[in-house]
């Protein structure tokens, strides 16, 4: 597909929140709707509609019609539902407990099967006979005698006690017609209950989406071989693994699902390194910042301390079984599309481009992309250690090939207690470019369209969102250099 068709598609969380916050909108109105409704129902009871009635008397109590019939009680209970999947959404509770996001979320299902049956009970009707009996005609046998003064003409051919239905061919005074009436009842109005349609427009989007559901258990039911696992500094644990037929492209992310850890939770991962023709192996890096992570991470490692450890093949311990769905598409898979690249990191962040680096080590020549500006932003000096190793290689490849303008990297460390080296005398080309404090983007950007004039430059970013309004705001802001910004975004939170 096409940059821009790719990039739209690419906004598919924003749509599905989109469309959660409209539904949420309309549901409070729709509520609010139908207890108007029960209220009028029971206090506006008439006899001469009893099929329009919901009540079965006046006075009735609206909460009967609330919880004591199916178009009630199923709504009452959507309304739970809805109230419970978007409070759990809210970014307090996913961060703090993604657990009860997981499992309120998936009770969507549950919310589309009432829906299903919301329009079984027949509140809703329409009325059959509108040729026989259009809205506003005039019926002589009830309208006449019971909601207006009967002329003297009218009184002596219909007495009060006349049952007989109003003759069509009776003359009937040209003036009371034009003033009152334009048509005659010929018969009473008629009302049926609508036929439900809530299945037709919903049964197939389920459908769809439980083909899609299957395809991927499918896909994912064969576990996949954990060579290594590798415990970083600041809390982040690296996994290798083999899987047959495995091919995944540099940005893309994965699905990993640990029966042992949660029988129905499932969590995305952005490869970090993704298997080439040389090697299958591909792996993932994970914070550990939740209840899934800390016990995902117990299970691998021996003690939640070991320092950084890959064990041989023959003292290897018996991993649990861990299962990958995926790949999965994501914005940064564009970053070797364009000949000019800003990769800005923030933190965990940097496992998308790890993937684009990794690629780049193997060699750069078969892709479109000529410069790469690498931005990397961290809390402690530690942390840039999770890829200092692979910054250093391929720093070194290109001045070997001698094209040490291709990668620009650039280290910020935004907190200190004072100077200090990033990891020692092993990484001298990465001491000289760390910063301490955060990159002032407004000069980097300028700085960036001045070196690249009138080009169109790729904008990608995964940390913060402080961080990502500011490039975005600044990917759209014009510069007299006639260089193009072209922003991209992908999160997980």
């Amino acid at each position: 597909a096409s940059k821009k068709t790719r990039r739209l598609l690419d906004k598919s969380k924003t749509f599905h929140v989109t469309c959660g916050v409209t539904i949420c909108i309309f549901s409070v109105l729709h509520v609010a709707a139908h207890l108007v409704n029960a209220l009028n129902f029971s206090e506006n009871y008439n006899e001469e509609f009893l099929a329009l009635n919901a009540a079965n008397y006046r006075g009735e109590d609206p909460r009967k019609l609330l919880f004591a019939t199916v178009p009630g009680l199923t709504g009452v209970i959507m309304v739970l539902v809805l109230f419970l999947m978007c409070t759990a959404s809210t970014y307090a509770i996913r961060v703090s407990n993604y657990d009860i996001f997981w499992y309120t979320h998936n009770l969507f299902f549950v919310f589309y099967m009432l829906l299903m049956m919301h329009v079984s009970g027949g509140v809703l009707k329409y009325q059959t006979n509108l040729e026989d009996h259009p809205p506003g005609c005039f019926n002589p046998n009830k309208t006449l005698r019971r909601n207006m003064t009967m002329p003297k003409a009218f009184e002596e051919l219909f007495p009060d006690y006349t049952t007989e239905p109003f003759p069509e061919d009776l003359a009937v005074p040209e003036s009371f017609v034009q003033n009152s009436f334009m048509r005659i009842c010929s018969e009473e109005p008629k009302f049926q209950s609508h036929f439900p349609e809530t299945w037709f427009w919903i049964s197939g989007p389920l459908c769809l989406y439980c083909v899609e559901r299957l395809y991927r258990y499918i896909r994912s039911n064969k576990p996949v071989t954990i060579t290594s696992v590798i415990s970083h500094p600041s809390n982040v644990l690296e996994v290798r693994m083999l899987k047959d037929d495995f091919e995944a492209r540099p940005g893309q992310y994965v699905i990993l699902h640990c029966p042992r850890v949660s029988a129905l939770e499932s969590h995305p991962f952005t490869l970090t390194m993704c298997p080439t023709d040389t090697k299958a192996t591909f792996g993932v890096h994970l914070k550990i910042v939740g209840d899934w992570t800390e016990r995902f991470r117990d299970l691998l490692l021996l003690h939640s301390n070991q320092d950084t450890e890959i064990l041989p093949i023959f003292q290897q311990r018996r991993y649990p079984k861990l299962y990958v769905d995926g790949p999965f598409g994501s914005p940064f898979e564009e970053a070797l599309n364009y000949k000019v690249s800003l990769c800005v990191a923030g933190g965990i962040g940097v496992t998308p481009f790890a993937s684009v680096l990794n690629t780049l080590l193997d060699g750069w020549k078969c892709y479109k992309l000529r410069r790469l500006y690498f931005i990397w932003v961290c809390r402690d000096i530690e942390s840039f250690r999770w890829f200092a190793d692979l910054l250093c290689m391929l720093h070194n490849k290109l001045w070997q090939e001698n094209r040490p303008d291709y990668i620009n990297i650039q280290l910020y460390l935004s907190q200190t207690d004072g100077i200090q080296k990033i990891i020692g005398e092993k990484y001298q080309a990465l001491n000289s470019r760390l910063l301490i404090g955060r990159p002032q983007w407004k000069l980097l950007f300028d700085d960036i369209a001045k070196c690249n004039r009138r080009k169109t430059i790729g904008v990608f970013c995964c940390g913060p969102n402080k961080i990502s309004k500011i490039l975005h705001k600044l990917s759209n802001s014009s510069n007299s250099y006639g260089t193009r910004f072209e922003y991209n975004k992908e999160s997980f939170s």
